[in-house]
């Protein structure tokens, strides 16, 4: 029969730990406390402590940001697990000099540090640009849907908000006859505090809506129309992703193409994105003013974002401003050769969920010399716009008579939302206005069309995908953990340090800490 060693669980050692030794050169933590201690100058949180006189001694904000950064860099957010990391992990007990700061204190900086933060961000970008990280020849903007500690149930129009009001309202007294009817009976004693436990709860409910109606007012967009407002998290928006719907901020980016070092970040309660290229632009000028760059540098750089930030504002302001860029539209693929099928996946896609294919223009015949349209299941449409003009284009407008589009059996493939929408219009453009002049959109139709323009564009995606990868999938950041723009943007810029201190640690030269 086969023998093996001994062993037992039940057993203690005492390892010896030299904490200088579990920083190693070549790692993030290494490369994190160099630039901390030798490199940033944190004299600006000196102002938000008075105690020099009396008064206990306060956490250095060097330790806290060693821990609070090297808690992001391995997916770690929530305050409470980075206590419990200076604890438990012996790399973080090295960077917190086996200090175990309360989780209060570690929230409290991330929460209340906003301009020093923001001081801190172009500081790393000082240093980024010393060590020849940053090329400026080339910019890539892009965002990130995440939600906040904030939840959407609480959303809505001052009209729904007052509907909610009316129905917890109408709980509360139903709750309180059944408990006054509890009480007749003499029932025991947990039913009825439980009871008194939810009232109180839902009273409290009442009184925060009540509030937030009595101090906020109506919520418009920038083009005038209501928009939802959050209880909980007002300067959040409620706004669709892939993963559905969300409440919480566009985290937006703009990145360098060299080495993929963010230029400039900011949280925004925006879900439509078209809004945020100014913005993001302004703003990354202003960290490059102050690298020391001129007041034209953008001038002589190239800019790239997405079909999510087309506009014609967006495209005029680019232009007037005498900025090389290349924002692509909803219909650039379409437009290339080489994404000619790329729709067929989608129309697959709808159909193995049960979602037929909505008709498009081109299902509907169009005679153009009897200036005649049919729509898919036969009927005549009539015409109701000869010379309609969208955009500079001239086209011929359809409609489908109101008795014939509400009794359609086909109203769920002709209609995106059959049970808004009363009827289907339909136009069939012939060709530019002669009067019209050429949209800035159109402008910029033609410049991402051409090679050269599809050659930059490419590069978008090399430069500012895989830093929202990075960030998401590798940082574990798939939502932000408080409320309120200026602390939402504060963790947000925490994580995008932690980003460029990764580059620094990549292609920066061997650091070493001399003396």
């Amino acid at each position: 029969m086969a023998r093996y060693k001994d062993y037992s669980y039940d057993q203690q050692k005492l390892l010896p730990v030299r904490y200088s030794e579990q920083i190693l050169p070549g790692t993030f933590e290494y490369t994190l406390g160099y630039v901390i201690d030798h490199e940033l100058d944190l004299s600006v949180f000196d102002a938000r402590y008075r105690n020099d006189e009396g008064g206990a001694p306060a956490y250095d904000p060097r330790l806290l940001l060693k821990i609070i950064l090297f808690a992001y860099s391995r997916g770690v957010v929530s305050s409470r697990r980075i206590e419990s990391l200076c604890r438990e992990n012996v790399v973080m007990m090295a960077l917190s000099a086996d200090t175990q700061p309360h989780w209060t204190t570690i929230s409290e900086l991330i929460s209340s540090s906003h301009e020093e933060v923001v001081m801190l961000f172009r500081e790393v970008l000082t240093y980024c640009d010393a060590l020849g990280l940053i090329g400026k020849e080339l910019f890539a903007i892009d965002g990130l849907k995440l939600p906040s500690n904030a939840a959407k149930e609480w959303s809505g129009k001052r009209a729904d908000l007052k509907k909610k009001q009316r129905k917890l309202e109408q709980t509360v007294r139903t709750m309180l006859v059944a408990h006054r009817a509890r009480d007749a009976a003499e029932t025991d004693a947990p039913p009825r505090e439980r009871a008194e436990e939810s009232i109180e709860r839902l009273r409290a409910n009442v009184r925060r809506i009540k509030e937030f109606l009595a101090t906020h007012d109506e919520n418009r967009g920038p083009k005038g129309t209501i928009r939802q407002s959050n209880v909980t998290d007002p300067e959040s928006a409620k706004m669709k992703t892939s993963h559905g719907v969300i409440q919480g901020y566009t985290a937006v980016a703009a990145v360098d193409g060299k080495h993929q070092v963010i230029m400039h970040a900011q949280a925004h309660g925006e879900g439509q994105e078209h809004g945020l290229l100014v913005p993001t632009v302004e703003g990354l000028r202003e960290n490059l003013n102050a690298l020391g760059e001129p007041a034209d540098v953008l001038t002589k750089a190239t800019l790239t974002a997405d079909a999510g930030y087309a506009s014609e504002a967006n495209m005029r302001y680019v232009f007037d401003a005498g900025i090389d860029a290349y924002i692509a539209d909803t219909q650039f693929r379409k437009r290339d050769p080489r994404f000619k099928e790329a729709d067929r996946y989608k129309v697959r896609a709808r159909e193995d969920h049960g979602t037929p294919r909505l008709f498009r223009p081109a299902d509907f015949t169009y005679d153009e010399t009897e200036r005649t349209c049919t729509c898919p299941a036969g009927k005549r449409l009539y015409k109701n716009g000869a010379n309609v003009t969208i955009g500079g284009l001239v086209g011929m407008k359809f409609t489908a008579p109101l008795s014939a589009c509400l009794s359609c059996g086909l109203r769920d493939q002709c209609l995106k939302h059959p049970e808004k929408t009363r009827v289907r219009q339909v136009v069939f453009f012939n060709g530019r206005s002669a009067t019209a002049p050429e949209t800035f959109t159109h402008k910029m139709k033609r410049k991402i069309d051409s090679l050269t323009g599809k050659r930059i564009y490419q590069r978008r995606l090399a430069t500012v995908e895989p830093v929202f990868a990075n960030i998401r999938a590798a940082k574990g950041l798939d939502r932000f953990t408080l409320r309120g723009k200026t602390k939402v943007n504060s963790q947000w810029l925490l994580y995008c340090l932690v980003h460029n201190l990764g580059k620094i640690q990549r292609y920066g030269p061997a650091l070493a800490v001399s003396g």
